[in-house]
Protein backbone atom coordinates (compact mmCIF):
# COMPACT_ATOMS: atom_id res chain seq x y z
CA UNK A 1 0.00 0.00 0.00
CA UNK A 2 1.12 3.53 -0.80
CA UNK A 3 0.87 6.43 1.67
CA UNK A 4 -0.58 9.66 0.27
CA UNK A 5 0.17 12.79 2.32
CA UNK A 6 -2.85 15.11 2.46
CA UNK A 7 -1.75 18.58 3.58
CA UNK A 8 -4.54 20.77 4.96
CA UNK A 9 -3.58 24.36 4.18
CA UNK A 10 -6.71 26.24 5.19
CA UNK A 11 -7.29 28.64 8.08
CA UNK A 12 -6.32 32.23 8.78
CA UNK A 13 -4.11 31.94 11.89
CA UNK A 14 -5.69 35.00 13.54
CA UNK A 15 -3.74 34.52 16.78
CA UNK A 16 -0.56 35.39 14.88
CA UNK A 17 -1.81 38.77 13.67
CA UNK A 18 -0.41 41.16 12.45
CA UNK A 19 1.90 38.82 10.54
CA UNK A 20 -0.72 36.20 9.68
CA UNK A 21 -3.69 37.55 7.74
CA UNK A 22 -6.56 36.09 5.74
CA UNK A 23 -4.81 36.53 2.39
CA UNK A 24 -1.39 35.47 3.76
CA UNK A 25 -2.03 33.05 6.65
CA UNK A 26 0.63 31.56 8.89
CA UNK A 27 1.11 28.35 6.87
CA UNK A 28 2.38 30.45 3.95
CA UNK A 29 4.78 32.49 6.09
CA UNK A 30 8.43 31.84 7.05
CA UNK A 31 7.82 31.90 10.80
CA UNK A 32 10.42 29.46 12.15
CA UNK A 33 12.92 29.17 9.28
CA UNK A 34 13.53 30.84 5.92
CA UNK A 35 10.94 28.52 4.37
CA UNK A 36 7.19 28.77 4.87
CA UNK A 37 5.52 26.37 7.28
CA UNK A 38 3.80 24.67 4.32
CA UNK A 39 7.16 24.12 2.65
CA UNK A 40 8.64 22.73 5.87
CA UNK A 41 5.65 20.37 6.26
CA UNK A 42 6.18 18.94 2.78
CA UNK A 43 9.97 18.71 3.07
CA UNK A 44 9.86 16.75 6.34
CA UNK A 45 7.85 13.92 4.77
CA UNK A 46 9.62 10.55 4.56
CA UNK A 47 11.24 9.73 1.25
CA UNK A 48 10.88 6.46 -0.60
CA UNK A 49 8.74 4.51 -3.04
CA UNK A 50 5.90 4.03 -0.55
CA UNK A 51 5.39 7.78 -0.05
CA UNK A 52 3.47 9.55 -2.82
CA UNK A 53 3.63 13.22 -3.76
CA UNK A 54 1.43 15.37 -1.51
CA UNK A 55 -2.16 16.33 -2.17
CA UNK A 56 -2.68 19.86 -0.86
CA UNK A 57 -6.11 21.17 0.12
CA UNK A 58 -6.41 24.96 0.26
CA UNK A 59 -8.75 27.87 -0.28
CA UNK A 60 -9.25 29.44 -3.67
CA UNK A 61 -7.55 32.71 -2.70
CA UNK A 62 -4.30 30.93 -1.77
CA UNK A 63 -3.98 28.65 -4.80
CA UNK A 64 -1.30 30.53 -6.73
CA UNK A 65 0.85 31.09 -3.62
CA UNK A 66 0.66 27.39 -2.74
CA UNK A 67 1.64 26.42 -6.28
CA UNK A 68 4.54 28.89 -6.31
CA UNK A 69 5.83 27.71 -2.93
CA UNK A 70 5.85 24.12 -4.16
CA UNK A 71 7.74 25.21 -7.28
CA UNK A 72 10.32 27.00 -5.12
CA UNK A 73 11.22 23.77 -3.27
CA UNK A 74 11.11 21.60 -6.39
CA UNK A 75 8.02 19.58 -5.43
CA UNK A 76 5.32 18.64 -7.93
CA UNK A 77 2.22 17.89 -5.86
CA UNK A 78 -0.15 15.08 -6.73
CA UNK A 79 -2.77 17.80 -6.85
CA UNK A 80 -3.91 21.09 -5.33
CA UNK A 81 -7.57 20.76 -4.35
CA UNK A 82 -9.54 23.99 -3.94
CA UNK A 83 -12.25 24.47 -1.32
CA UNK A 84 -14.79 27.10 -2.32
CA UNK A 85 -15.71 27.55 1.35
CA UNK A 86 -14.26 26.30 4.63
CA UNK A 87 -16.11 23.30 6.05
CA UNK A 88 -13.56 22.21 8.68
CA UNK A 89 -11.39 19.12 8.42
CA UNK A 90 -13.83 16.19 8.11
CA UNK A 91 -15.37 17.21 4.73
CA UNK A 92 -11.98 18.30 3.35
CA UNK A 93 -10.43 14.94 4.21
CA UNK A 94 -13.48 13.14 2.78
CA UNK A 95 -13.07 14.97 -0.53
CA UNK A 96 -9.37 14.09 -0.55
CA UNK A 97 -10.24 10.44 0.16
CA UNK A 98 -12.61 10.26 -2.81
CA UNK A 99 -9.99 11.94 -5.00
CA UNK A 100 -7.35 9.39 -3.98
CA UNK A 101 -9.60 6.34 -4.29
CA UNK A 102 -10.23 7.23 -7.93
CA UNK A 103 -6.49 6.64 -8.45
CA UNK A 104 -5.68 3.94 -5.89
CA UNK A 105 -8.36 1.79 -4.19
CA UNK A 106 -5.84 0.85 -1.46
CA UNK A 107 -4.71 4.40 -0.71
CA UNK A 108 -3.54 5.18 2.83
CA UNK A 109 -3.89 8.82 3.83
CA UNK A 110 -1.47 10.72 6.05
CA UNK A 111 -3.43 13.82 7.06
CA UNK A 112 -1.26 16.72 8.24
CA UNK A 113 -1.98 20.38 9.02
CA UNK A 114 0.34 22.67 7.07
CA UNK A 115 1.30 24.87 10.02
CA UNK A 116 2.93 22.65 12.67
CA UNK A 117 6.53 22.35 13.83
CA UNK A 118 8.13 18.90 14.24
CA UNK A 119 11.77 18.90 15.30
CA UNK A 120 12.41 15.14 15.50
CA UNK A 121 12.04 13.97 11.92
CA UNK A 122 13.33 10.46 12.60
CA UNK A 123 10.81 10.01 15.40
CA UNK A 124 8.08 11.38 13.16
CA UNK A 125 8.95 8.96 10.38
CA UNK A 126 8.97 6.04 12.83
CA UNK A 127 5.51 7.02 14.11
CA UNK A 128 4.20 7.15 10.54
CA UNK A 129 5.56 3.69 9.77
CA UNK A 130 3.96 2.24 12.90
CA UNK A 131 0.61 3.92 12.20
CA UNK A 132 0.68 2.58 8.63
CA UNK A 133 0.90 -0.98 9.92
CA UNK A 134 -2.13 -0.35 12.13
CA UNK A 135 -4.03 1.23 9.22
CA UNK A 136 -3.56 -1.92 7.14
CA UNK A 137 -5.68 -3.71 9.75
CA UNK A 138 -8.43 -1.10 9.53
CA UNK A 139 -7.42 1.26 12.33
CA UNK A 140 -8.00 5.01 12.22
CA UNK A 141 -4.78 6.26 13.80
CA UNK A 142 -4.19 9.63 15.39
CA UNK A 143 -0.85 10.84 16.69
CA UNK A 144 -0.85 11.70 20.39
CA UNK A 145 1.96 13.98 21.49
CA UNK A 146 3.68 13.00 24.74
CA UNK A 147 2.99 16.06 26.92
CA UNK A 148 5.84 18.02 28.46
CA UNK A 149 3.76 20.60 30.35
CA UNK A 150 0.18 21.10 31.62
CA UNK A 151 -0.97 22.88 28.45
CA UNK A 152 -4.45 24.38 28.54
CA UNK A 153 -4.46 25.33 24.85
CA UNK A 154 -4.58 21.75 23.52
CA UNK A 155 -7.20 19.06 23.51
CA UNK A 156 -6.15 15.72 25.04
CA UNK A 157 -6.54 12.03 24.24
CA UNK A 158 -6.73 9.42 27.00
CA UNK A 159 -5.28 6.09 26.00
CA UNK A 160 -6.93 2.74 26.66
CA UNK A 161 -5.54 -0.77 26.26
CA UNK A 162 -2.41 -1.31 24.19
CA UNK A 163 -3.00 -2.41 20.60
CA UNK A 164 0.26 -4.31 20.61
CA UNK A 165 2.22 -4.77 23.85
CA UNK A 166 5.08 -2.27 24.28
CA UNK A 167 4.46 -0.81 20.81
CA UNK A 168 3.45 2.70 21.84
CA UNK A 169 -0.02 2.42 20.29
CA UNK A 170 -3.28 2.20 22.20
CA UNK A 171 -6.99 2.16 21.70
CA UNK A 172 -8.53 5.57 22.27
CA UNK A 173 -10.51 5.64 25.49
CA UNK A 174 -11.79 9.19 25.05
CA UNK A 175 -11.07 12.64 23.68
CA UNK A 176 -10.98 15.55 26.13
CA UNK A 177 -11.64 19.23 25.42
CA UNK A 178 -9.09 21.89 26.35
CA UNK A 179 -8.83 21.69 30.17
CA UNK A 180 -8.25 24.28 32.87
CA UNK A 181 -4.82 24.39 34.49
CA UNK A 182 -5.63 22.14 37.45
CA UNK A 183 -7.12 19.49 35.16
CA UNK A 184 -4.15 19.72 32.78
CA UNK A 185 -1.77 19.23 35.70
CA UNK A 186 -3.72 16.10 36.64
CA UNK A 187 -3.46 14.81 33.06
CA UNK A 188 0.30 15.32 33.08
CA UNK A 189 0.71 13.49 36.40
CA UNK A 190 -1.57 10.65 35.26
CA UNK A 191 0.68 9.70 32.33
CA UNK A 192 -2.14 8.25 30.23
CA UNK A 193 -3.01 11.46 28.38
CA UNK A 194 -1.56 12.87 25.16
CA UNK A 195 -1.93 16.17 23.38
CA UNK A 196 -4.26 15.91 20.42
CA UNK A 197 -2.05 16.81 17.43
CA UNK A 198 -4.72 16.85 14.70
CA UNK A 199 -2.59 14.49 12.57
CA UNK A 200 -4.08 11.21 11.29
CA UNK A 201 -3.28 8.13 9.22
CA UNK A 202 -5.83 5.65 7.84
CA UNK A 203 -7.03 3.92 4.71
CA UNK A 204 -9.11 6.27 2.60
CA UNK A 205 -11.84 3.68 2.20
CA UNK A 206 -11.99 2.94 5.93
CA UNK A 207 -12.39 6.62 6.73
CA UNK A 208 -15.19 7.02 4.20
CA UNK A 209 -16.96 3.91 5.49
CA UNK A 210 -16.96 5.30 9.03
CA UNK A 211 -17.98 8.77 7.87
CA UNK A 212 -20.83 7.30 5.82
CA UNK A 213 -22.13 5.49 8.90
CA UNK A 214 -21.74 8.46 11.25
CA UNK A 215 -22.28 11.49 8.97
CA UNK A 216 -23.97 10.28 5.77
CA UNK A 217 -24.86 13.77 4.51
CA UNK A 218 -21.25 14.89 4.85
CA UNK A 219 -19.89 11.86 3.01
CA UNK A 220 -22.45 12.25 0.21
CA UNK A 221 -21.65 15.95 -0.22
CA UNK A 222 -17.92 15.25 -0.45
CA UNK A 223 -18.47 12.44 -2.96
CA UNK A 224 -20.62 14.68 -5.16
CA UNK A 225 -18.16 17.59 -4.86
CA UNK A 226 -15.38 15.36 -6.22
CA UNK A 227 -17.57 13.74 -8.87
CA UNK A 228 -18.48 17.16 -10.24
CA UNK A 229 -15.03 18.69 -9.70
CA UNK A 230 -13.26 20.16 -12.69
CA UNK A 231 -9.74 21.15 -13.68
CA UNK A 232 -8.90 24.84 -13.45
CA UNK A 233 -5.39 25.35 -14.83
CA UNK A 234 -3.30 23.04 -12.60
CA UNK A 235 -5.90 22.94 -9.80
CA UNK A 236 -8.76 20.60 -8.92
CA UNK A 237 -11.75 22.79 -8.11
CA UNK A 238 -14.43 21.06 -6.01
CA UNK A 239 -18.02 21.58 -7.07
CA UNK A 240 -19.19 24.63 -5.13
CA UNK A 241 -22.83 23.71 -4.53
CA UNK A 242 -22.07 20.17 -3.37
CA UNK A 243 -19.23 21.08 -1.03
CA UNK A 244 -21.08 24.07 0.42
CA UNK A 245 -24.01 21.77 1.25
CA UNK A 246 -21.81 19.65 3.54
CA UNK A 247 -22.12 20.01 7.32
CA UNK A 248 -19.07 21.69 8.86
CA UNK A 249 -17.25 19.52 11.38
CA UNK A 250 -13.78 18.42 12.47
CA UNK A 251 -12.52 14.85 12.06
CA UNK A 252 -12.52 14.44 15.83
CA UNK A 253 -16.17 15.37 16.27
CA UNK A 254 -17.43 13.74 13.09
CA UNK A 255 -15.59 10.40 13.32
CA UNK A 256 -12.82 9.85 15.83
CA UNK A 257 -14.90 10.40 18.99
CA UNK A 258 -17.50 7.86 17.83
CA UNK A 259 -15.72 5.15 15.88
CA UNK A 260 -14.49 1.93 17.48
CA UNK A 261 -11.49 1.91 15.15
CA UNK A 262 -9.66 4.85 16.73
CA UNK A 263 -6.13 4.22 17.99
CA UNK A 264 -3.51 6.65 19.26
CA UNK A 265 0.17 6.37 18.41
CA UNK A 266 2.34 7.96 21.09
CA UNK A 267 4.72 10.46 19.49
CA UNK A 268 7.51 12.30 21.29
CA UNK A 269 8.66 14.25 18.24
CA UNK A 270 9.27 17.86 19.27
CA UNK A 271 5.82 18.94 18.11
CA UNK A 272 4.25 22.39 18.38
CA UNK A 273 1.19 23.74 16.58
CA UNK A 274 2.51 27.33 16.73
CA UNK A 275 -0.96 28.50 17.68
CA UNK A 276 0.14 31.77 19.28
CA UNK A 277 3.06 34.16 19.57
CA UNK A 278 4.14 32.56 22.85
CA UNK A 279 4.21 29.16 21.10
CA UNK A 280 6.39 30.64 18.37
CA UNK A 281 8.74 32.06 21.03
CA UNK A 282 9.06 28.55 22.48
CA UNK A 283 10.19 26.91 19.21
CA UNK A 284 12.60 29.62 18.06
CA UNK A 285 16.28 29.92 18.91
CA UNK A 286 16.80 32.38 21.75
CA UNK A 287 19.80 34.37 22.92
CA UNK A 288 21.37 34.24 26.39
CA UNK A 289 18.66 36.55 27.74
CA UNK A 290 15.87 34.33 26.39
CA UNK A 291 14.96 36.62 23.49
CA UNK A 292 13.85 35.44 20.03
CA UNK A 293 14.31 38.19 17.46
CA UNK A 294 14.08 38.54 13.70
CA UNK A 295 14.69 41.48 11.40
CA UNK A 296 16.22 44.88 12.19
CA UNK A 297 15.95 44.70 15.98
CA UNK A 298 17.78 46.57 18.77
CA UNK A 299 17.47 45.15 22.29
CA UNK A 300 18.77 46.68 25.53
CA UNK A 301 17.93 45.16 28.90
CA UNK A 302 15.26 42.92 27.39
CA UNK A 303 14.60 39.36 28.61
CA UNK A 304 12.37 36.44 27.57
CA UNK A 305 10.71 38.36 24.76
CA UNK A 306 9.87 37.88 21.09
CA UNK A 307 10.62 40.87 18.87
CA UNK A 308 10.06 40.78 15.12
CA UNK A 309 10.62 43.63 12.65
CA UNK A 310 9.36 43.32 9.08
CA UNK A 311 9.91 46.76 7.53
CA UNK A 312 11.90 49.07 9.83
CA UNK A 313 14.11 49.12 12.90
CA UNK A 314 12.41 48.19 16.16
CA UNK A 315 14.14 49.23 19.40
CA UNK A 316 13.01 47.65 22.69
CA UNK A 317 14.53 48.71 26.03
CA UNK A 318 14.20 47.53 29.62
CA UNK A 319 11.25 45.14 29.42
CA UNK A 320 10.60 41.44 29.87
CA UNK A 321 8.14 38.76 28.72
CA UNK A 322 6.80 40.83 25.82
CA UNK A 323 5.79 40.12 22.23
CA UNK A 324 6.52 42.97 19.82
CA UNK A 325 5.67 42.45 16.15
CA UNK A 326 6.03 45.21 13.55
CA UNK A 327 4.70 45.20 9.99
CA UNK A 328 4.37 47.99 7.45
CA UNK A 329 0.85 48.89 8.57
CA UNK A 330 0.40 47.51 12.10
CA UNK A 331 2.29 46.96 15.38
CA UNK A 332 1.43 44.48 18.13
CA UNK A 333 2.73 44.85 21.72
CA UNK A 334 1.49 42.37 24.31
CA UNK A 335 2.63 40.41 27.34
CA UNK A 336 3.40 36.80 26.49
CA UNK A 337 0.72 35.67 28.94
CA UNK A 338 -2.00 37.52 26.99
CA UNK A 339 -1.29 36.46 23.40
CA UNK A 340 -4.57 34.52 23.15
CA UNK A 341 -6.37 37.88 23.18
CA UNK A 342 -4.84 38.86 19.82
CA UNK A 343 -7.83 37.32 18.06
CA UNK A 344 -9.99 40.05 19.64
CA UNK A 345 -8.00 42.63 17.68
CA UNK A 346 -8.91 40.79 14.48
CA UNK A 347 -12.57 40.76 15.54
CA UNK A 348 -12.36 44.52 16.15
CA UNK A 349 -10.85 45.16 12.72
CA UNK A 350 -13.46 43.00 11.04
CA UNK A 351 -16.32 44.75 12.82
CA UNK A 352 -14.96 48.13 11.74
CA UNK A 353 -14.77 47.20 8.03
CA UNK A 354 -11.01 47.63 8.07
CA UNK A 355 -8.51 45.66 6.00
CA UNK A 356 -5.45 45.21 8.25
CA UNK A 357 -6.63 41.68 9.15
CA UNK A 358 -7.18 40.71 5.50
CA UNK A 359 -3.94 41.54 3.72
CA UNK A 360 -0.60 43.28 4.09
CA UNK A 361 0.42 46.42 2.24
CA UNK A 362 2.21 44.00 -0.11
CA UNK A 363 -0.40 41.88 -1.90
CA UNK A 364 0.56 38.81 -3.92
CA UNK A 365 -0.98 38.00 -7.28
CA UNK A 366 -0.30 35.09 -9.67
CA UNK A 367 1.73 37.43 -11.89
CA UNK A 368 3.76 38.99 -9.03
CA UNK A 369 2.82 41.53 -6.36
CA UNK A 370 1.90 45.12 -5.62
CA UNK A 371 2.55 47.25 -2.57
CA UNK A 372 0.84 50.44 -1.47
CA UNK A 373 3.27 53.34 -1.01
CA UNK A 374 1.00 56.35 -0.53
CA UNK A 375 -2.69 57.20 -0.72
CA UNK A 376 -4.67 60.42 -0.49
CA UNK A 377 -7.79 62.10 -1.81
CA UNK A 378 -8.22 61.02 -5.46
CA UNK A 379 -4.73 59.46 -5.78
CA UNK A 380 -2.84 56.29 -4.87
CA UNK A 381 0.76 55.18 -5.48
CA UNK A 382 1.82 51.54 -5.77
CA UNK A 383 5.04 49.63 -6.33
CA UNK A 384 4.36 46.80 -8.81
CA UNK A 385 6.51 43.74 -9.49
CA UNK A 386 5.72 41.47 -12.46
CA UNK A 387 7.53 38.12 -12.57
CA UNK A 388 9.29 37.03 -15.79
CA UNK A 389 6.56 35.82 -18.16
CA UNK A 390 3.87 37.32 -15.91
CA UNK A 391 0.86 38.89 -17.54
CA UNK A 392 -1.89 40.96 -15.94
CA UNK A 393 -5.43 40.57 -17.24
CA UNK A 394 -6.73 42.61 -20.16
CA UNK A 395 -8.87 45.04 -18.19
CA UNK A 396 -10.33 48.51 -17.82
CA UNK A 397 -11.37 50.87 -15.00
CA UNK A 398 -14.51 53.00 -14.83
CA UNK A 399 -13.24 55.49 -12.27
CA UNK A 400 -9.46 55.82 -12.43
CA UNK A 401 -6.61 56.60 -14.79
CA UNK A 402 -3.11 55.20 -14.32
CA UNK A 403 0.46 56.37 -14.96
CA UNK A 404 3.15 53.67 -15.17
CA UNK A 405 6.87 54.44 -14.73
CA UNK A 406 9.31 51.58 -15.35
CA UNK A 407 12.04 51.39 -12.69
CA UNK A 408 13.80 48.27 -14.00
CA UNK A 409 13.10 45.52 -16.50
CA UNK A 410 11.02 45.56 -19.66
CA UNK A 411 7.28 46.13 -19.90
CA UNK A 412 4.99 45.22 -22.78
CA UNK A 413 2.01 47.57 -22.53
CA UNK A 414 -1.29 47.15 -24.34
CA UNK A 415 -3.42 50.31 -24.37
CA UNK A 416 -6.40 50.14 -26.67
CA UNK A 417 -5.11 48.97 -30.07
CA UNK A 418 -1.52 50.01 -29.32
CA UNK A 419 1.20 47.64 -28.02
CA UNK A 420 4.53 49.17 -26.95
CA UNK A 421 7.70 48.12 -25.13
CA UNK A 422 8.96 50.28 -22.26
CA UNK A 423 12.34 50.06 -20.52
CA UNK A 424 13.95 51.75 -17.53
CA UNK A 425 12.87 55.38 -16.92
CA UNK A 426 10.17 55.26 -19.61
CA UNK A 427 6.49 55.81 -18.77
CA UNK A 428 2.98 55.64 -20.19
CA UNK A 429 -0.55 56.83 -19.39
CA UNK A 430 -3.73 54.71 -19.27
CA UNK A 431 -6.91 56.87 -19.55
CA UNK A 432 -10.14 56.07 -17.73
CA UNK A 433 -12.20 53.46 -19.60
CA UNK A 434 -9.33 52.29 -21.83
CA UNK A 435 -8.66 48.56 -22.26
CA UNK A 436 -5.11 47.82 -21.13
CA UNK A 437 -2.69 45.09 -20.11
CA UNK A 438 0.78 44.91 -18.56
CA UNK A 439 3.23 42.06 -19.32
CA UNK A 440 6.82 41.17 -18.53
CA UNK A 441 8.39 39.60 -21.65
CA UNK A 442 11.87 39.59 -20.16
CA UNK A 443 13.92 37.17 -18.04
CA UNK A 444 14.24 39.51 -15.05
CA UNK A 445 11.51 40.86 -12.74
CA UNK A 446 9.78 44.02 -13.94
CA UNK A 447 9.55 46.79 -11.34
CA UNK A 448 7.42 49.87 -11.90
CA UNK A 449 5.63 52.63 -10.05
CA UNK A 450 1.92 53.07 -10.67
CA UNK A 451 0.17 56.37 -9.90
CA UNK A 452 -3.63 56.09 -9.87
CA UNK A 453 -5.90 59.13 -10.01
CA UNK A 454 -9.68 59.32 -10.03
CA UNK A 455 -12.89 59.43 -8.04
CA UNK A 456 -12.68 55.79 -6.83
CA UNK A 457 -9.51 53.73 -6.37
CA UNK A 458 -10.80 50.41 -4.99
CA UNK A 459 -9.53 47.06 -6.28
CA UNK A 460 -13.10 46.14 -7.28
CA UNK A 461 -13.01 48.75 -10.07
CA UNK A 462 -11.58 46.17 -12.46
CA UNK A 463 -13.45 44.81 -15.46
CA UNK A 464 -11.53 41.80 -16.85
CA UNK A 465 -11.94 40.84 -20.51
CA UNK A 466 -9.23 38.19 -20.70
CA UNK A 467 -7.07 36.52 -18.05
CA UNK A 468 -4.52 33.71 -18.42
CA UNK A 469 -5.14 32.81 -14.74
CA UNK A 470 -8.88 32.43 -15.32
CA UNK A 471 -9.91 34.85 -12.59
CA UNK A 472 -13.34 36.44 -12.82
Amino acid sequence: MKIYPVILSGGAGTRLWPLSRAMMPKQLLPLVSDRSMLQETVLRLPEGATMAAPLIVCGNEHRFMVAEQMREIGVTPLGIMLECVGRNTAPAVAAAAHFLLAQDPDAIMLVLPADHVINDRAGFHAAIAHAAELAKDGALATFGIVPTAPETGYGYIRRGDAVVADSGSYKVERFVEKPDLATAQGFLADGAYYWNSGMFLFQAQTYLNELRALQPAMEASAAEAVRLAYRDLDFCRLDEASFTASPSESIDYAVMEHTRRAVVVAADIGWNDVGSWSALWEVQQRDAEGNASRGDVYLDGVTNSLVRAESRIVAVIGVQDLVVVETADAVLVTHRDHVQRVKKVVEHLNAGDRTEHLHHTKVYRPWGSYEGIDIGERFQVKRITVNPGGKLSLQMHHHRAEHWIVVSGTARVTCGDSVTLLSENQSTYIPIGMNHRLENPGKLPLHLIEVQSGSYLGEDDIVRFEDVYQRT
